[in-house]
Order: C-alpha cells, then sequence, then structure tokens
C-alpha cells in the first residue's frame, strides 16, 4: 500500500493537536505504532494512524500489546476502506481496545466513534464531522490518560 498523502497526515495532525491540547501526554498519544492482535494460531498486527495509551510504553516498543491502549485511530484512505470498517473493528474488538474511531475521507471528514459493548462487539456511539468533533472536549468522547 502507498504511504499516506498530505491530507491524510493534516487530519492526524489536527486530531493530534486536539489531544495534545487536552493535555494528552506526548508519550501516550502515538502515531503509527504496531499493537499486537491476538489470534488463534498466531498474533497478527496492525498499524493504527493514532493510538491513546493509558500509560507510557516501554521504550523502544515496535509492536504493543492492547492492554494499556484506550484508543485506536483509522484514517481511511482509498483502498483501505473495507479493511478500516469491516476487518479492523473485529480484529480490535477481539483485542480488547474500548475505543475505536473511523475518519472517512469525505467533505466533512466524519468521524464514526465506536465503544467496546459488553458482547465484546463495537457499538457505534457516534458521527460528526471533524470541525465540529474539534470543538469539543476529547474527554467528551472518550476517557483519557490521567
Amino acid at each position: 500500500m502507498p504511504p499516506p498523502d498530505s491530507d491524510h497526515a493534516i487530519i492526524a495532525s489536527r486530531l493530534m493537536g486536539w489531544f495534545f491540547a487536552a493535555g494528552v501526554p506526548h508519550n501516550q498519544l502515538l502515531q503509527v505504532l504496531g499493537i499486537r492482535i491476538p489470534g488463534v494460531e498466531v498474533d497478527g498486527g496492525r498499524i493504527p494512524d493514532l493510538t491513546v495509551w493509558a500509560k507510557p510504553l516501554p521504550s523502544g516498543t515496535v509492536y504493543a500489546h492492547t492492554t494499556d491502549l484506550l484508543l485506536a485511530i483509522e484514517i481511511i484512505s482509498r483502498g483501505s476502506e473495507a479493511i478500516d470498517k469491516a476487518v479492523k473493528p473485529t480484529e480490535y474488538a477481539s483485542a480488547g481496545i474500548p475505543h475505536y474511531w473511523t475518519v472517512a475521507r469525505d467533505n466533512a471528514e466524519t468521524v464514526t466513534r465506536f465503544r467496546l459493548g459488553p458482547d465484546g462487539a463495537y457499538q457505534e456511539v457516534g458521527q460528526t464531522p471533524l470541525a465540529w468533533l474539534l470543538q469539543t472536549a476529547p474527554t467528551d468522547h472518550v476517557p483519557l490518560p490521567g
């Protein structure tokens, strides 16, 4: 898959600035860090665009266990729609990641927010334009590290 384009990077930067302004420590908001996804026979891995962690990871981590992962965000790129909307939610839910967001590349840059339900599957909790979301507090949508 080709690297993300500049529009993708701008969306990621806007979200990072929003989280930083809310006080998320720089070592708990990470971009393109690998996470381990448990599998039936062998563990796999994914690389979300942004992740928010409950505590800092050990130095040099390449593929982190999801134990302290609070939120994974995927900015949907052309060609990854099916994976980001169907495959990753199932994998992330099985890994116990409590919150998963996607950001569409439509005119509104629609953010769809999911929370892990009691049945172990994601439930949609909201859908808003990115510009609207950035006018709210991150803690309105997801618990952040203290």
